[in-house]
């Protein structure tokens, strides 16, 4: 039986956090989230002034990173590239630039999903929010 490492509350405020600090020091109104390794929601917030849509953007691009163990980004160059066919694959329907899985010892024990702004930026928060941990 394998042991398996998992996300505290700890954790996910430490994330949020930083998410946050690094989303106010640069004046970015994002929603950003945290999920589990199966793409189960943790940790939601809405910042001040950010699009009623990123709340749920910022999930999916989560999810998408925690259930395909990579980057978000990752799906979205495949698509870009012409592998449209993508587009159909089920349970991933975030798979634009922010959502970046959490790996700990090689194993993903979840993900964080920033949407509201370019999505680099997106990406530069949701990895200030890992390094916390």
């Amino acid at each position: 039986m394998f042991t398996k490492q998992v996300l505290e509350l700890s954790d996910l405020r430490r994330m949020a956090n930083a998410c946050e600090a690094l989303a106010s020091a640069q004046s970015w109104a994002v929603s950003f989230a945290i999920v589990d390794d199966g793409g189960h929601l943790l940790w939601l917030q809405r910042l001040d002034r950010a699009a009623p849509i990123s709340a749920e953007i910022c999930v999916a691009k989560a999810r998408t990173a925690a259930l395909g163990r990579r980057d978000s980004k990752v799906y979205e160059d495949m698509i870009n590239a012409g592998r449209v066919s993508f587009l159909s694959v089920p349970l991933l329907q975030g798979m634009l630039e922010g959502g970046l899985p959490i790996m700990v010892g090689g194993y993903c024990i979840g993900a964080v999903g920033v949407s509201g702004v370019k999505s680099t930026e997106d990406a530069q928060i949701a990895q200030a929010g890992i390094a916390a941990l």
